[in-house]
């Protein structure tokens, strides 16, 4: 009995051994790699690069006060059409008490000096009627009277541009109103009626009440790196698409590349401006950010191929053309030209016809 469990453990052992050494011969054996086949192509290539900006007016103008004091009415609101001339605000003058004192007391001098050459005239006028002076003196006299009613005048014109930054006279021309300097697009109020505000000086800038520009004049302002600024120019085409208007694309021109550079994120970058063409019936809002886009190159109807495909080694570039599918598959490795690459697509000058099948990815391993 212990011969046969022994002549059994035996033969499963030769067994075990058997089946083990035909696994590591089959896993040894090599496998049949089946690939992807690509045809060649002609197609038209285009190298393209892209600047990220946004879209703006070319001028916004800053309408400022040509006074200080309270903004007592806002007359518009941002986004609103605004002609040349039209009132936005207007601005209430806060009198300066010394300015005010001074205007009031030559006023008051003034009034004074205009009665007493009142007087002075009326006697003599009477004196020249009664021809006891001549009409040399009669005219000085005169003018003297004219002299201190202008002075009375003047003086109250004064008192009431301190007081209220216009007079009688003036009123159609108050620098109060606050006014729109072009045609264009109210884009920003930036006061609050009683808000102050000051007029610009040597010592600052002024306070900006509003802000209006051109909406039909827009430009893209954005960068672009140094690897690829020195193949664009002025006046080239460039594609501006907006990302808060799908499906839109916009014709630009490029009009500025600007000849320094700014450092961003460890990359030098250089501004470039493009003038955009927007139809009537599109509406677009200032600051909306925008890609342009920029061909660098193109090649048209060329014979081209999947840049997967293309081997690099060194300066040389090869593909592998098929040679046979059965019975299995083999590839002839040749060397090719190439030349305008999309990034997707690439040219190929010489080495291939139109129609070779070339190898691609793996498919499958039998």
């Amino acid at each position: 009995m212990k011969k046969i469990f022994k002549w059994i453990l035996i033969a499963l052992v030769a067994i075990l051994f058997i089946l083990t050494f035909r696994f590591l011969y089959l896993k040894s054996q090599p496998k049949e790699v089946v690939y992807e086949l690509l045809d060649t192509k002609k197609a038209d290539l285009q190298k393209t690069t892209v600047a990220t900006g946004n879209v703006e007016p070319r001028d916004e103008i800053l309408i400022k006060p040509q006074i200080s004091g309270i903004v007592e009415k806002i007359y518009k609101e941002a986004g609103e059409n605004v002609k040349k001339g039209d009132v936005i605000a207007q601005v209430k003058v806060i009198p300066e008490l010394g300015q005010l004192n001074n205007a009031e007391s030559r006023v008051r001098l003034a009034v004074i000096n205009g009665k007493q050459a009142k007087k002075d005239f009326n006697r003599i006028k009477k004196l020249y009627k009664d021809q006891l002076i001549s009409r040399e003196e009669f005219e000085k006299g005169a003018i003297a009277y004219q002299q201190a009613k202008n002075e009375e005048q003047t003086a109250q014109d004064a008192l009431d541009i301190i007081k209220s930054g216009i007079t009688k006279n003036t009123a159609e021309y108050s620098n109060t109103m606050i006014r729109s300097t072009i045609d264009g697009l109210l884009l920003d109020v930036a006061v609050k009626e009683g808000n102050s505000v000051i007029m610009s000086n040597t010592f600052n800038d002024g306070t900006t009440i509003a802000t209006v520009a051109n909406m039909k004049d827009l430009i893209f302002k954005g960068k672009i790196d140094e690897t690829e600024v020195g193949r664009i120019h002025e006046n080239m085409q460039v594609k501006i698409t907006i990302g808060a208007l799908q499906d839109i694309s916009f014709k630009a021109i490029l009009e500025y590349i600007s000849p320094k550079a700014v450092e961003q994120n460890g990359a030098n970058q250089f501004e470039i401006k493009a003038a955009v063409e927007v139809p009537d019936s599109v509406m677009i809002r200032s600051g909306y950010s925008a890609n342009a886009e920029i061909v660098l190159a193109k090649a048209n109807q060329v014979l081209t191929v999947p840049e997967s495909a293309i081997e690099f080694k060194g300066d040389s570039t090869f593909v592998y053309t098929l040679v046979s599918e059965t019975p299995q598959q083999t590839f002839e490795r040749k060397a090719v030209e190439i030349g305008l690459s999309d990034g997707i697509q690439i040219e190929v000058k010489k080495g291939l016809e139109l129609g070779t099948k070339i190898r691609g990815a793996i498919i499958n391993k039998k």
